[in-house]
């Protein structure tokens, strides 16, 4: 959610949260953002050999097919009654519509149960970071090990659904463009180059258009996945291409309305006393004047760069105090510069063998690219919560979740944009009932649901819940989808103080 300026809060922005540095407003302030930005981004090496996939030369192109069905090397058979050619693993470019070169690459996984399974997208956050990094580290359907092999993930969200992984925006992973325009600032770019994309897609699979389809993502695509949600109703109602069957989306630790979640970080810091009740005294004195800032910057987009400075103070005050913490999990401490090593997944998919399976020639794939969330700096401090009523009036579902050790986008401050947000039936989500989330018998989070709307904190989890709980975020997901209100199987009601 919110990061600072100084070393441990951009960590936060840059690896497993996804989320991205904001600018300031003023010259000075602006170039010191982006000179701290920069610098640690060169000591991660998380920038690219070029400054990001945006290809200057022309000869530089994807080989083979728009899209082509591959099967990574030397990947076993799911089981002894399937094989992996016949579950149908697809990797692919689509050139985007209204764009002067970009070419936005996608892996899709047919669903391992059935076709007839909902279509899922999902969006990992940044911006500029792969959703490969989900694919492998969360709920996809291969692990990477040590050695560079796939194993199976038994809980990958294929077993449940017909899966997209797609690399958004431009100069993201493996997409890329030879001009420069083509760097998205804002998610009205992001959201169309997306919405262009879902009507390729369902154009050149007819089979799934008349699919369940969800929008899901984490961390960053708390603003992502509301925008293309809205985006694709938006396009259903105006007739403008093929009816995507939207159905609903879910947001995991998600960034969404930063005007209630900023100040929600001392409420979590002292909950897990990580700070005491003095600390908590003197950081909220800041807090008054970030919600000022962030509320002006919704309608003067300069101000947006004073919110960001004056907000991550807030992080950094409290980062100072606990320490060495792991801001993605607080059970943990930080080990390393970034926390979680997710490396593999590069070392992965560079490999030439890999390569040429998934026929991107010789566009070299990174985790995440500052270039693209240099774009996009303006878009950090911008509430996507003022989207969602609208399409929970129109019974789009909506699910909220969050591991409960997650600093950076905590469930507090998910909970309470959650609760305040203003729609028809927000009394009564309100006055709702907290209950069990039980899987296998066991209490595995807590969960509350009105009309369309769930939210749930999920227990033993932090920023990456499909990550630290594979089998709930499946059954999770499973669940949701199945229920044509979009609640989640509950146990007991409990009353929470």
């Amino acid at each position: 959610m919110a990061f600072t300026l100084v070393h441990k809060a951009v960590l936060v922005t840059l690896l497993a949260l996804f989320i991205t540095v904001c600018c300031a407003t003023t010259h000075s302030a602006a170039d010191y953002a982006m000179q701290q930005a920069e610098r640690l981004v060169n000591s991660f090496n998380l920038s690219p050999k070029r400054p990001v996939n945006i290809i200057h030369d022309e000869a530089v192109k994807p080989a083979g097919l728009v899209e082509r069905r591959f099967t990574f090397p030397g990947l076993a058979d799911p089981s002894s009654n399937a094989s992996v050619a016949d579950l149908g693993h697809h990797a692919g470019y689509y050139p985007i519509k209204h764009s002067y070169d970009a070419k936005m690459f996608y892996f899709f996984f047919e669903s391992r149960v059935s076709k007839a399974d909902p279509v899922v997208i999902w969006l990992t956050g940044g911006p500029g970071c792969s959703s490969s990094v989900a694919l492998f580290y969360e709920n996809g359907p291969f692990k990477i090990n040590d050695d560079l092999t796939l194993r199976w993930n038994d809980y990958g969200w294929d077993m449940a659904s017909n899966i997209l992984f797609v690399d958004q925006p431009t100069g993201t992973g493996f997409s890329y463009s030879s001009d420069e325009r083509d760097l998205r600032h804002d998610e009205t770019g992001v959201s169309n180059d997306l919405y262009d994309f879902l009507q390729a897609f369902f154009q050149g699979h007819p089979e799934f258009a008349s699919n369940d389809f969800y929008v899901t993502g984490e961390s960053y695509a708390g603003h992502y996945v509301p925008a293309l949600a809205s985006r694709i109703n938006k396009g259903n109602k105006n007739k403008e291409g093929i009816h995507i069957n939207l159905k609903g989306f879910a947001i995991g630790n998600g960034l969404t309305d930063p005007e209630h979640q900023y100040p929600a970080y001392t409420d979590f810091a002292l909950a897990n006393s990580l700070i005491t009740q003095s600390d908590y005294a003197r950081i909220n004195e800041m807090v008054p004047e970030c919600v000022r800032e962030i509320q002006q910057c919704q309608t003067e987009e300069p101000a947006c760069g004073y919110a960001y400075s004056t907000c991550n103070e807030i992080f950094e005050s409290i980062l100072a105090i606990a320490g060495n913490i792991n801001y993605y999990d607080i059970r943990k401490q930080c080990v390393g510069e970034l926390c979680y090593d997710f490396s593999n997944v590069e070392k992965f998919l560079n490999l030439d063998t890999v390569r040429e399976a998934l026929g991107v020639g010789d566009i070299e794939f990174v985790s995440c690219s500052k270039t693209v969330y240099y774009a996009m700096l303006d878009d950090w401090m911008k509430d996507y919560e003022e989207v969602i009523p609208l399409l929970l009036e129109e019974g789009i579902k909506v699910l909220i979740y969050a591991g409960e050790y997650d600093l950076i986008c905590n469930w507090m401050g998910n909970s309470i944009w959650v609760n305040v947000m203003p729609w028809s039936g927000q009394q009564s989500f309100v006055s709702a009932n907290v209950s069990s989330y039980i899987v296998g018998g066991k209490e595995v989070g807590l969960v509350k649901s009105f009309g369309p709307l769930t939210f749930l904190k999920v227990h033993n989890a932090g920023h990456m819940v499909p990550m630290d709980q594979p089998n709930v975020s499946l059954q999770m997901i499973k669940g949701w989808m199945s229920s044509s209100k979009g609640k989640v199987p509950a146990g007991k009601s409990k009353i929470l103080p």
